[in-house]
């Protein structure tokens, strides 16, 4: 079984920055890869990153490309979300999740293990 805990929500103003964690449980970090996805009022839960479990490889939703830094740090047991130049637009709640597989991992359902999410809010 894997526990994530998001964290590094919250407030911010439009052109801010800020970084997310996802601090995992277990002893088979670096074994999974690892996602952000988010879900804002009234939406559905859509893609933002990802990363597989050596880093080698990242992926980006379109409207984050050149904005957000996905990394992580199999030592700590720990993923990131490195947002920068945020809009009103990337408001949402953030949530980190996991999956063995390796390949897929822009897509919602290949993730086998979900945070609870943290809240980002982004003023104008």
């Amino acid at each position: 079984q894997v526990q994530l805990v998001e964290s590094g929500g919250g407030l911010a103003q439009a052109g801010d920055s800020l970084r997310l964690s996802c601090a995992a449980s277990g002893r088979t970090f670096s074994a999974l890869a690892m996602g952000w996805f988010r879900q804002a009022p009234g939406k559905e839960r859509e893609f933002v990153a990802a990363v597989d479990w050596s880093a080698s490889r990242t992926y980006y939703a379109d409207f984050v490309k050149g904005r957000f830094t996905i990394s992580r740090d199999n030592a700590k047991n720990t993923a990131y979300l490195q947002m920068n130049s945020l809009t009103p637009e990337d408001t949402a709640v953030y949530y980190c999740a996991a999956t063995y597989k390796q390949f897929g991992l822009g897509t919602l359902n290949e993730y086998d293990y979900w945070g609870q999410g943290t809240q980002v809010t982004v003023s104008s």
